[in-house]
C-alpha cells in the first residue's frame, strides 16, 4: 500500500462492525497497518485498518485502473 501515498484508489472496506464499503481516498500516510486518509466525497479524514482492505483499485482521471 506504500506506493499509493498520495494517490486516488478506490477501496473495499470492512469495519469493525462487520459493514462492507466501497469508497474512494486518497492516501496521506501510512504507519503500523493503519492508513491514513481523505475521503473524496466528504472530504473528512479518515483512518482504516490495511488488514480490513479487501481490494484497492487506483483511480487516475476518473478512470479506476486494477492494481
Amino acid at each position: 500500500m506504500n506506493k499509493y501515498i498520495g494517490m486516488v484508489v478506490e477501496i473495499i472496506y470492512q469495519d469493525a462492525a462487520g459493514k462492507i464499503t466501497q469508497i474512494k481516498i486518497e492516501i496521506r500516510g501510512i504507519r503500523n497497518g493503519l492508513i491514513r486518509a481523505q475521503c473524496i466525497l466528504t472530504g473528512q479524514t479518515r483512518a482504516f485498518r490495511e488488514d480490513n482492505i479487501s481490494a484497492v483499485e487506483l483511480v487516475q482521471d476518473g478512470v479506476r485502473r486494477v492494481v
